[in-house]
């Protein structure tokens, strides 16, 4: 039996992860909200170790940042305007970096995430957020849509339970594992560990 391939293996692209100093670097959604409540996500705090310094090391090598945050309705889930809905601390979007809110899972829907991205002539996106398989997924399908080249840092997502449907739940790192396979096969380049360089 030969082992699995994905469908940009079989047609053969460049799975060379971009230089980071040559991409633009989009975080999705890292907002206090996954942190406590109802949306608490399992493995938050070491995905935002790690796009801590993902974002470090973008910075240092002059890749563009852009900053998304999911604008909710006052006093509910993703309030802008309460601490539930700021960007979490570590990954503070310094002056002149772009923050862009939305308010669909696909951050280009109804942004002007797409117009930013031109501005800076270049197609390699890397994306790193919350959650997995909700809008860093929308994310990255719509973004083959629109030509650009997508990297997922796997190690900087993470998502939290779901349930399967029949009386059980699926746990949170195979909701993740899976849609990091899905989005391998055609929409996105993954990446794990110190990759991205």
């Amino acid at each position: 039996m030969t082992s699995a391939k994905t469908l940009m293996q079989l047609a053969g692209i460049d799975l060379t992860p971009p230089r980071l100093g040559d991409s633009c670097l989009v975080l999705i959604d890292i907002q206090n909200e996954y942190l406590a409540g109802p949306l608490a996500l399992p493995d938050a705090n070491p995905a935002i170790a790690r796009a801590t310094a993902l974002l470090a090391r973008a910075r240092e090598s002059g890749a563009a940042i852009i900053h998304i945050a999911h604008k909710g309705q006052p006093g509910s889930l993703f309030d802008r305007s309460a601490e539930r809905g700021a960007i979490v601390a570590p990954l503070a979007p310094r002056p002149g970096e772009i923050v862009i809110e939305k308010q669909l899972p696909n951050a280009f829907a109804g942004t002007d995430l797409n117009a930013q991205l031109a501005a800076t002539g270049r197609k390699e996106l890397v994306l790193a957020g919350f959650m997995t398989h909700m809008c860093v997924s929308s994310t990255a399908r719509a973004a083959l849509d629109l030509g650009f080249r997508t990297t997922i840092d796997a190690d900087s997502c993470a998502t939290r339970d779901l349930p399967d449907g029949v009386g059980g739940t699926i746990a949170a790192r195979l909701i993740h594992d899976v849609a990091l396979a899905e989005l391998s096969d055609r929409f996105a380049i993954i990446t794990r560990g110190n990759a991205l360089a």
